[in-house]
């Protein structure tokens, strides 16, 4: 576990393959703003720079693990208990309103499960990506359990609770269709933030763009990626301090 900074508590779940330097960089703009970041380490080695292979094998040992069930539909991974407790814990510790998290493909779904916790008040989906897409159910599937949906359908609707959403428009990884879910099921409790796919032609990843604020963020003046991380951090700012 990492942990940095002052003020609202963030946490920062990153994606595959691991804490590569650009979540951590993601990590430290969100602390500049001023808040404290919790980041655990899931799998991966902190650090290590992302490359295929290094992607295939974190890929591989999350579906063998027992905290993560890649392929589940209407369940979310055992993994989730643990970050909601990490919230619970760090509300009281940091103060604010409540606590913002992050979760990045692989992860992307789990701060929807953390609403069971009633700390958290800024969710934040990055190219969710789970369930994988093996059918057209898993592409528009949340992995989230029922009383989990419930859960969240309930506090935007009662408690104005809202779900920040990123995805590149063409990322085959993380479908259109998990947030037209969210668009049915949420409705105004969910903020799309599309980024075109075609502003970052240069994508290392081999099916296009895909992180939008960490591996595929670009630094040209009013680039759409950039503009997604402002919103981010925007986001946190007005649902947590």
């Amino acid at each position: 576990m990492y942990r940095k900074g002052s003020g609202p508590a963030v946490i920062v779940i990153h994606e595959v393959p691991g804490i590569t330097p650009r979540v951590a960089r993601f990590a430290r703009w969100v602390e500049e703003a001023g808040f404290t970041v919790f980041m655990p380490s899931l799998f991966g080695t902190p650090g290590k720079a992302p490359t295929l292979a290094y992607a295939v094998g974190s890929i591989v040992r999350a579906c063998i693990s027992r905290e993560f069930h890649v392929l589940a539909r209407h369940r979310s991974s055992p993994v989730t208990n643990w970050l909601r407790a990490l919230a619970r814990q760090a509300h009281p510790e940091c103060g604010g309103t409540g606590v913002g998290a992050i979760g990045m493909c692989l992860t992307g779904n789990f701060a929807l499960s953390m609403v069971l916790e009633p700390a958290l008040m800024a969710p934040v989906l990055s190219q969710p990506s789970l369930p994988f897409g093996v059918t057209p159910s898993h592409n528009a599937a949340l992995h989230v359990s029922p009383e989990e949906l419930d859960a969240l359908k309930r506090r935007t609707r009662e408690e104005g609770l809202c779900v920040l959403g990123l995805r590149f428009t063409d990322d085959r990884l993380s479908p259109a269709a998990r947030f037209e879910t969210l668009r049915t099921e949420l409705g105004d409790g969910f903020e799309p933030h599309l980024v075109p796919s075609e502003s970052v032609s240069d994508a290392e990843h081999p099916l296009g763009p895909h992180s939008v604020v960490t591996e595929d963020l670009r630094h040209a003046p009013d680039h759409p990626t950039l503009a997604a991380r402002d919103r981010v951090i925007a986001f946190f700012k007005e649902r947590l301090t």
